[in-house]
């Protein structure tokens, strides 16, 4: 049973091997590569989560302010108020599932010190 779950986990890094030589391939063809580039110069954000990043909000000048496009990406915090109380909780999670995990991964990642291993 525990080989059966290495195997797997091995077929699973090898599709992800696969599927990012297959974007590397692709990328200098798509339109958005500048932007992709740019995306990645931020810590903790790799070539994929770049990728999905761009190709899931697409034109990011469609965002008149940068609390719009956070709205898009369900990265504001809610908020419950009534009268004078106001009282604010976790990110509302509306917008774009997918970005948005993306992000929140790259985020851990950028939490800790960078370090050479």
């Amino acid at each position: 049973m525990l080989q059966d779950y290495i195997h797997a986990v091995d077929d699973g890094e090898a599709r992800l091997a696969r599927l990012e030589q297959q974007i590397e391939e692709l990328l200098p063809s798509w339109s958005m590569t500048p932007v992709v580039e740019a995306v990645q110069a931020m810590r903790g954000v790799g070539l994929a989560v770049a990728v999905t990043v761009v190709a899931e909000v697409g034109d990011f000048s469609r965002f008149a302010n940068p609390r719009q496009l956070m709205a898009y990406l369900g990265l504001v915090p809610s908020e419950h108020s009534s009268g004078q109380s106001v009282r604010r909780g976790g990110i509302t999670k509306a917008g774009n599932a997918l970005a948005r995990r993306v992000l929140i991964e790259g985020a851990w990642t950028y939490r800790m010190q960078a370090r050479v291993s």
